[in-house]
């Protein structure tokens, strides 16, 4: 069924098997950073709630923390955007010219005249 992911989009193209392992590498990071996350707000919140003057110290850090996680976040969504958008583009080239590169075998495209 995960094959099955993105198979049909736009007008039929399969994307590369290296493109979905590579989708969801990023996807279980993603997921493993926003669980790591979820604990640090969970300890933020409790520190907080505290008002143990160590515990707000150790705070700036965790924020940092948190901080610096949801860049990585970011950053790994712009490059699975990139990614599969140049996977798209390598796809819709293959097919212009005849070749469904994503399966690995060339097919020949039948012009209809007219």
């Amino acid at each position: 069924m995960e094959g099955d992911l993105f198979s049909g989009i736009g007008n039929g193209t399969q994307v590369d098997s290296r493109v979905l392992q590579t989708v969801q590498k990023n996807f279980m990071q993603v997921q493993d950073i926003l669980d790591q996350n979820r604990l640090l707000i969970n300890e933020i919140n409790q520190n907080h709630e505290s008002k143990i003057p160590d515990n707000l110290t150790r705070n700036v850090g965790l924020i940092r923390e948190l901080n610096n996680n949801i860049r990585r976040v970011v950053d790994l969504y712009a490059d699975l955007s990139s990614n599969f958008t140049r996977s798209m583009d390598a796809s819709s080239e293959g097919e212009s010219s005849g070749i469904l590169k994503s399966n690995g075998k060339g097919n020949q495209k039948r012009i209809r005249s007219g």
